[in-house]
């Protein structure tokens, strides 16, 4: 996948994301988890974009090991969401899977990223 491809797709999450949290219910509770999602989905399509501009491979595979860390974190937030009861899991549709997409293709990124540094 062309690295244009993944910064379209990060930055289209982190704005389903946003979008999906605009339509929950206002509460304690689900401000911290929701104001924790955007900053991870967010951070996720900031950092790939940061990744692409690496000046060297040891800086790639810095910042694209940060993209991994925060694609996990956004599917944590997201899982907190459905099973503390504030959202259920239709209703997040396809930003689950295309976040769960996002995190094993930055996994494996950031592997080869190790393995040819």
């Amino acid at each position: 996948m062309r690295s244009e491809e993944l910064v379209g797709r990060t930055k289209r999450n982190a704005i389903a994301i946003v979008r999906l949290v605009e339509t929950l219910q206002k509460g304690m509770v689900t401000d911290v988890l929701t104001r924790q999602l955007i900053r991870s989905s967010c951070s996720v399509a900031a950092n790939y974009r940061a990744a692409c501009r690496a000046r060297s491979k040891a800086d790639f595979t810095n910042k694209i090991g940060l993209v991994e860390e925060e694609a996990d974190e956004t599917i944590f937030w997201l899982e907190m969401l459905v099973e503390s009861g504030r959202i259920g899991i239709r209703e997040l549709g396809s930003i689950i899977e295309e976040s769960r997409q996002l995190a094993a293709i930055f996994a494996a990124s950031h592997k080869t990223a190790r393995l040819n540094r």
